[in-house]
């Protein structure tokens, strides 16, 4: 059987000019027929000034937050290492190992779909939607893509975040509302492309995120422009950081501790608005340059269907190549339509991936 599936962000820039020198032309003196003759020297010689002119000071552009997309997108990312470790299973059409990179300092854990026959086959780094840390284990999470994506030709790189299964751990996560997850995908993509290992297409490359993941994938797509060539995201949360502190933070009491911290630090959504934008993946999607395909369900009650209808608009705003698919009646998990969206995913995959 197979596995897979795929949503948050900031910002901060100054820019300064010295005043222009006047270069507008004088007259030019009218045609004569006389042939000027050059003026005599003078008898002195103007001494040059002796009062040095000022020089302007440079100014340095403030750093941005270090909880935001601009610190992500400043920042240097160095995914290498990419190992493939001990076979979990043969499925026949494919088989599926554990994996480890590293990047960003941290060895990040994982699970691959690697497909029979001679290769090299296109990659999909897959982004999870949200489980709990403490009970997650290696894989979790989009079985189905998993296993259908494999079977049609895909190698499947489902990346642990970091502090999940047998990743190394990072405490501030939360805190940081979840950006370094965008980190995780990007390195898994930069080791498949620095990996020796045969199989692997590294000139064909997507992310496929759900639920938390297309927030995820989102802000990856932000970050890196030009990394992979196309993006497929499912049910995804917003592409506002206010909105899911909103959804999922403030009622969850074991976040209770974090929400003070935040509180404390940032500010609330209500009180600190320019962080929470500077946070989101959204007012960056100018920097976009791969197409991306949007699923999402009317009757989701979890990411509700408005989350992707602002996140597509902004796209199409951005002048991006964005395909939004709704699913009339389907909830946050795909049951009844899940088959002809996986079918939309390859076909989609297929294209932008040849």
């Amino acid at each position: 059987m197979k596995v897979l599936w795929v949503l948050p962000a900031a910002l901060v820039l100054i820019a300064c000019s010295a005043a222009a020198p006047n270069t507008s032309p004088s007259p030019a003196p009218a045609a004569s027929s006389t042939v000027a003759t050059a003026p005599r020297a003078s008898a002195t010689t103007a001494r040059p000034s002796t009062t040095p002119t000022p020089t302007p000071k440079a100014t340095n552009k403030p750093k941005p937050h270090p909880i935001s997309v601009q610190a992500l997108i400043n920042k240097k990312y160095d995914g290498h290492n990419l190992k493939l470790g001990r076979l979990l299973a043969d499925y026949g059409a494919y088989k599926r190992y554990v994996i480890t990179y590293r990047g960003d300092g941290l060895k990040i854990s994982g699970v691959m779909n690697v497909p029979d026959g001679k290769g090299p086959f296109p990659v999909l780094v897959l982004n999870h939607g949200y489980i709990d840390p403490d009970t997650y284990f290696p894989g979790q999470g989009m079985p189905r893509e998993h296993d259908y994506l494999a079977r049609h030709g895909y190698v499947v790189l489902h990346t642990d975040y970091r502090g999940h299964a047998s990743s190394d751990n990072d405490p501030n996560v939360d805190y940081e509302l979840r950006l370094p997850y965008a980190v995780d995908t990007i390195n898994a993509v930069k080791a498949v492309k620095s990996s020796k290992l045969p199989f692997l297409d590294k000139d064909r490359i997507g992310w496929l995120g759900r639920s938390m993941g297309g927030g995820v994938t989102l802000t990856a797509l932000v970050v890196q422009p030009g990394l992979v060539d196309a993006a497929v995201i499912y049910a995804s949360v917003s592409s506002m950081a206010a909105d899911n502190w909103k959804q999922f933070y403030r009622p969850s009491e074991d976040r209770s501790r974090t929400n003070r911290r935040i509180a404390r630090t940032y500010g609330l959504p209500d009180k600190s608005p320019e962080f929470w934008r500077a946070a989101s993946p959204r007012p960056y999607f100018d920097r976009i340059t791969e197409p991306v395909l949007v699923h999402h369900g009317t009757a989701d009650d979890t990411c509700p269907i408005r989350w992707s209808e602002a996140t597509v608009k902004a796209l199409k705003a951005a002048g991006k190549h964005v395909t939004f698919v709704k699913y009339r009646g389907e909830g946050h998990t795909f049951e009844r339509r899940w088959q002809r969206s996986i079918e939309r995913t390859v076909a989609f995959f297929d294209k932008h991936l040849e």
